[in-house]
């Protein structure tokens, strides 16, 4: 077991390297590529010695920031392609997350497009909330390779370039092995509107990334505001996975409690309110379509 945890911590410290970051969470053109990661990750995951249910990292290169998970889900391939195959159960999944305000799939030049709405934290009239076009694209979908895109050319506040990707793969023992990447460029708007939020509302907020022991500190800035938002939307994955499998009419409420009940295991960097204030805005919010 010493042996094992070594080998997971030497494992993670080169997966931390800003060159190894890049290399690890990029998109791979193969299910033989994605399974090697697994991997290289497995000590990291769920049944290794690290025993997590996920494997985050964050990089910030010039002006673009990407956050990237690694996780294994419960459910087979098949059915996590069919369900991840669809704009309209993605705009199910984009609802979740706290700072959706309405998501709507409407026909676009180059394919269906996601509508969204992104405002903030809290109940917020739709005419105040900014709107960003994802043009949603499979670019892949095989017996052993899921490749899903989401990409916005601009959004609020000199950002631009937003990015989506969701691959996935079956595993030998019935699951799927996910990479999910989410990133985006900020221009000078952006930047100094950014340093503003991490200096005064955000000042306290960290991400996922581990920086030391005793007590436990993790990191800031930048690139833990991309590692929060990351898994906001890796847990919305997940939320609407559990909910799938029941009567249609049940799936909303049962992917709301879901996603909200992930979230707070995880209070120090994703605690916003509490659940009956977000059921409230998010049944709201949800059928506002």
């Amino acid at each position: 077991m010493a042996r094992a945890l070594a080998g997971a911590m030497v494992c993670f410290a080169l997966l931390a390297a800003p060159g190894a970051q890049a290399a690890a969470g990029g998109e791979v053109r193969s299910a033989q590529m994605l399974r090697a990661r697994y991997v290289a990750l497995e000590p990291l995951l769920p049944g290794g010695p690290a025993r997590q249910p996920w494997v985050v990292q964050s990089i910030q290169s010039g002006a673009g920031l990407r956050g990237d998970i690694h996780a294994v889900l419960d459910y087979p391939f098949a059915e996590v392609s069919t369900s991840l195959n669809s704009p309209q159960n993605w705009c199910d999944i984009v609802i979740l997350h706290i700072n959706t305000k309405r998501c709507a799939v409407v026909p676009g030049a180059r394919g269906a497009v996601l509508q969204v709405h992104m405002g903030q934290k809290t109940r917020e009239d739709l005419s105040r909330a900014n709107r960003l076009d994802f043009v949603w694209k499979v670019t892949s979908a095989d017996a052993d390779l899921l490749t899903v895109t989401l990409e916005a050319d601009s959004g609020p506040m000199g950002t631009r370039d937003y990015r989506i990707l969701l691959q996935a793969t079956p595993l030998p023992g019935g699951g799927t092995f996910i990479h999910l990447s989410y990133t985006y460029g900020v221009g000078l708007a952006g930047k100094l509107a950014m340093q503003t939020y991490l200096a005064t509302v955000a000042r306290n907020k960290v991400g996922f990334t581990r920086l030391g022991d005793n007590p436990p500190r993790f990191i800031g800035g930048v690139r833990g505001l991309v590692e929060r938002n990351t898994m906001r939307y890796y847990l919305a994955i997940v939320a609407f996975m559990e909910a799938s499998r029941l009567a249609p009419e049940r799936r909303l409420e049962a992917r709301l409690r879901s996603w909200f009940a992930a979230v707070e295991r995880y209070p120090v960097q994703l605690h916003e309110m509490d659940q009956q204030e977000y059921l409230e805005m998010k049944r709201v919010e949800a059928a506002a379509r």
